[in-house]
Parts: C-alpha cells; sequence; structure tokens
C-alpha cells in the first residue's frame, strides 16, 4: 500500500521560510515522479514543482520559481518542499503526490493528506 505523509506546515509572516516533507513509502522511489500541488479556498489546485527521481529533472510553477525548492532524500525515501520569502499568496493546503513513472505526468495515483500553510502578518 502506498502511503504519503506531509508535515511541516504551520503559519508564518510575509517573507518568512517553511520546508515541507513528505515521507513515501509502498513505491519504488527511484522510478517516481513527485509532484507538490497547493489549493487555497476558492481558488484552482495549483502544481507548483514536480521532480523526477530517475534524472533529477525538476519543474516549478512561474509563481513560486526562484522562492521554492524541492528535493529528496532518497534514504529516507522522503520528499522536501523549501519554501522561501513566503506571502500571503501562498497560503493554502499543501499536498504532495506519486506516481510509479520516470517522467513528470500530467496525473498522479497517490497523495497525501495535505499540510495547512498560512502566511500571515
Amino acid at each position: 500500500q502506498v502511503q504519503l505523509v506531509e508535515s511541516g506546515g504551520g503559519q508564518v509572516q510575509p517573507g518568512g521560510s517553511l520546508r515541507l516533507s513528505c515521507i513515501v513509502s509502498g513505491i519504488t522511489f527511484s522510478n517516481t515522479a513527485m509532484t507538490w500541488v497547493r489549493q487555497a479556498p476558492g481558488k484552482e489546485r495549483e502544481r507548483i514543482s514536480c521532480l523526477s527521481t530517475v534524472d533529477g529533472r525538476k519543474r516549478y510553477a512561474d509563481s513560486v520559481n526562484g522562492r521554492f525548492t524541492t528535493f529528496t532524500d532518497s534514504a529516507k525515501m522522503t520528499v522536501y518542499l523549501r519554501m522561501d520569502n513566503l506571502q500571503p499568496d501562498d497560503t493554502a493546503v499543501y499536498y504532495c503526490a506519486a506516481r510509479h513513472i520516470s517522467y513528470c505526468p500530467s496525473e498522479f495515483d497517490h497523495w497525501g493528506q495535505g499540510t495547512q500553510v498560512t502566511v500571515s502578518s
């Protein structure tokens, strides 16, 4: 059974930083695409990053490019999202998702439960 468990959310002031973690189990981590998706109240779900564990290629949404970084620790089977210079528009529930595939697809099979990130002063 594939499980993804996110952690690291919380409340932070504008300009602050957070690091989200997503521990993955039940899937071959070395041949997997991992994504971070967020959803704010009243807004559509937004994919903000995708990483292929096969070749390490990463993609970011324009809204977070240069501020957010995704990376993995294969020994811990964990994918991270480092978020810097957070702004109120970044407030959302953040989800990680995975799919056993070598590239970044449009759909993902396995999802975590989400972690809330709130940016306010």
